[in-house]
């Protein structure tokens, strides 16, 4: 057997455990084992091509150069594995949104990197096409432009999103006049763009086909950063995910240009799951997908919020024992708060204890708690908190009514009243854990500061919520100590 055929029956089975992981990852309990397949079917893919590299370069006429691209494939191998480790090994659970945006920019740079290598290789030494490449002339361009339009929007998006995340720049949404039409002028002046350069003679204007490249590179990552940075911090998970799914799409693009069928299929794994769970997520907070993709399509900032609410309460940790000692049940909604404090730990030892006492005890998640979809669940998995009291938004709000003490740690814009109370509110609509039902409710937050989306939160100011101030981890043994 051919390695040419060993190559493409590896494709074959990596292709497969990606799937295999994919499915895995959609549960809690199989996610070990998802994780696993996504490995080894990565391993392999990196295998099989470097064997086909090799099997490529030294298949050439000409080997003087042999070893150059043999040592610059080993050493970026060699570097990336190093970085890779490296980044993995010292990132916290609260740095994950913005490493996943900035590995995102990176599957867009090589989408760039490989669309423009994809139109200078298109022409030898001389100038003059390849007849193998000539027939194939018009699909072999759009293929160059569609791949590094997807690749620049994805690359300076990421970028922006990462700074977002990390709080380099402000997560307000950028609201320059005519945005909108910005948006949509920039798409449809690519889809021109494009048009001219498919249907240009690229052999006789070399140049001018390199300049149209390039005024389609800066237009799609002027584009790029303009979608990420149109959008407010409250839908930046949304913004993860959609990320997530142009980085595929500029995968299977890449795919195309170099007829790598695992590549696309893996693309397209990627840039669909990405898209489908952004849809849910849109769902889930009341949000337009099409807007949200779109970079706010529609959305105008909503007023300033100088509404006077009254003085806020305050409450020290022996209290709030006092509070959770006397009570029957009570929900705990972490939010983003929980994650930078590091607390899951201490909640769940407190989990323990009242539920060792006999008070009910259950989490309630909403969907887009923290900044990545799941953040919330993967931290309290970590603290073995079990895994059949974390119940989704859906399935605990009803219940709220009903419950003696609810415990907002850290979070903020997800148990916000005016998302269901003020039409005027820039977070209107979205459906949100309403923790003011209950008969008390006690948050824990450093300051009276607004939430990420930069909206001031009512729920501070009632009559049954009291603020208990500092480190969350701290407050929470204190709790401990006092009950």
């Amino acid at each position: 057997m051919s390695i040419t055929a060993i190559t493409v029956a590896a494709y074959v089975i990596a292709s497969l455990l990606f799937i295999l992981s994919l499915a895995g990852l959609s549960k809690h309990e199989s996610a070990k084992s998802g994780l696993t397949y996504g490995i080894v079917g990565m391993a392999i893919a990196l295998v099989a091509t470097v064997v086909l590299v090799l099997k490529t370069i030294f298949d050439l006429d000409s080997l003087d150069l042999k070893w150059v691209p043999i040592v610059l494939m080993f050493a970026a191998i060699v570097i990336g594995a190093a970085v890779g480790l490296w980044r993995a090994k010292i990132v916290e659970m609260t740095g994950m949104p913005e490493l996943i945006a900035l590995l995102h920019s990176f599957v867009g740079l090589a989408a760039v990197l490989i669309g423009w290598n994809g139109a200078i290789e298109g022409f030898d030494a001389a100038g003059v096409l390849p007849e193998n490449i000539r027939s194939l002339t018009n699909i072999h361009e759009a293929e160059i432009a569609i791949g590094i339009f997807i690749g620049a929007v994805t690359l300076t998006g990421s970028i922006v999103a990462n700074l977002k995340l990390s709080a380099k720049i402000k997560s307000a949404p950028l609201m320059l006049p005519g945005k909108n039409f910005i948006n949509v002028g920039s798409l449809v002046v690519f889809f021109v763009l494009t048009g001219f350069y498919v249907a240009m003679d690229t052999h006789a204007n070399q140049t001018a086909s390199y300049i149209m490249l390039a005024v389609i590179t800066a237009l799609a990552l002027f584009l790029g950063w303009h979608l990420v940075a149109s959008i407010g911090g409250g839908d930046m998970p949304v913004v993860i995910s959609m990320l997530n799914s142009y980085s595929g799409w500029a995968a299977a693009a890449s795919g195309f240009l170099l007829g790598n069928d695992l590549l696309i299929v893996t693309g397209a794994l990627v840039g669909s799951s990405g898209a489908y769970l952004s849809y849910i997520m849109c769902k889930a907070m009341n949000r337009s997908f099409i807007s949200v993709i779109a970079g706010g399509f529609g959305i105008e900032a909503g007023p300033a919020d100088d509404t006077d609410y009254g003085e806020h309460r305050e409450i020290q940790a022996d209290a709030a024992a006092e509070l959770l000692a006397g009570a029957s049940s009570v929900v705990i909604t972490p939010g983003y708060g929980m994650a930078v404090a590091q607390a899951q730990y201490p909640v769940a030892d407190l989990t323990s204890k009242l539920r060792a006492k006999g008070i009910d005890v259950r989490f309630g998640i909403h969907p887009v708690a923290g900044r990545l979809p799941g953040h919330m669940n993967v931290l309290l998995a970590e603290a073995k908190v079990p895994y059949d009291i974390v119940l989704e938004l859906d399935e605990i709000n009803d219940d709220l009514a009903e419950t003696d003490v609810v415990l907002v740690i850290g979070a903020n814009d997800t148990v916000n009243p005016a998302a269901a109370e003020d039409p005027g509110s820039p977070i209107a609509g979205m459906p949100v854990l309403e923790v003011w039902n209950a008969k008390d409710v006690i948050v824990f937050k450093r300051s009276m500061a607004a939430g990420y989306a930069g909206v001031q939160n009512p729920l501070f100011f009632r009559d049954n919520t009291q603020m208990l101030f500092g480190d969350a981890k701290d407050r929470v043994e204190d709790i401990i100590a006092a009950l």
